[in-house]
């Protein structure tokens, strides 16, 4: 006998840098959902108040700082986007950081709302369990060069953080779906929406 109630549904969306992770983050939060991104966790982690500001700076330096002793996020990443090792010791710091809040966010968004969280480097931190779908939003690479030229990135930063995470074509064949953002929002919402019905049809048949 199937439940009368839908069960909620809990979202882990990933995909290369500049593909629109966070463009179907507000389409979700546009129709109700709870959102959580995670790079907003990592921003509050390193702030002078988080839990991993003093790990981060006795690491990288008084560099990385500005007069008044925020973390300069793009000194940091001219460091760790430019040495795998320095890039590895910052994971190492900040990814328990980000999970633990993350956990705390699910925790109290658990009553009654379909929930998404974006998580840039899902397959690369293995956060791959606890979801009831793994979402890759992809782009083809001239589409997301354009983009990020858009946002005032040269073309060495494009090539450093493409490199520092896993192939798209990875992430694409390891994601339970993988929505093609290479159109229109328009195309991207229809794109969502028959992502979402896919994901209801499977979650009633499983009740």
């Amino acid at each position: 006998m199937k439940s009368e109630m839908p069960r909620c549904i809990t979202l882990g969306i990933t995909g290369g840098v500049g593909c629109g992770k966070s463009e179907v983050g507000r389409i979700l939060e546009r129709w109700g959902w709870a959102v959580c991104d995670t790079d907003d966790l990592a921003h509050a982690a390193l702030a002078p108040e988080g839990a991993a500001y003093e790990a981060v700076v006795t690491r990288f330096g008084q560099e990385i700082l500005d007069r008044d002793g925020r973390v300069v996020r793009d000194r940091l990443a001219r460091i760790v986007f430019s040495d795998e090792r320095a890039r590895a010791e910052l994971n190492t710091i900040v990814h328990p950081v980000v999970r633990k809040a993350l956990q705390d966010w699910l925790a109290g968004n658990a009553h009654g709302r379909d929930r998404a969280v974006l998580v840039p480097l899902l397959f690369e931190a293995g956060w791959t369990e606890g979801w009831t779908a793994i979402v890759c939003v992809a782009a083809g690479e001239q589409t997301v060069m354009e983009r990020l030229a858009r946002r005032g990135w040269g073309e060495e930063d494009m090539r450093q953080r493409m490199a520092a995470q896993w192939p798209l074509e990875e992430k694409k064949r390891r994601a339970d779906y993988v929505i093609d953002n290479n159109g229109s929002l328009y195309e991207l919402e229809c794109a969502v929406r028959r992502m979402l019905n896919r994901i209801r049809e499977q979650e009633e048949n499983r009740t």
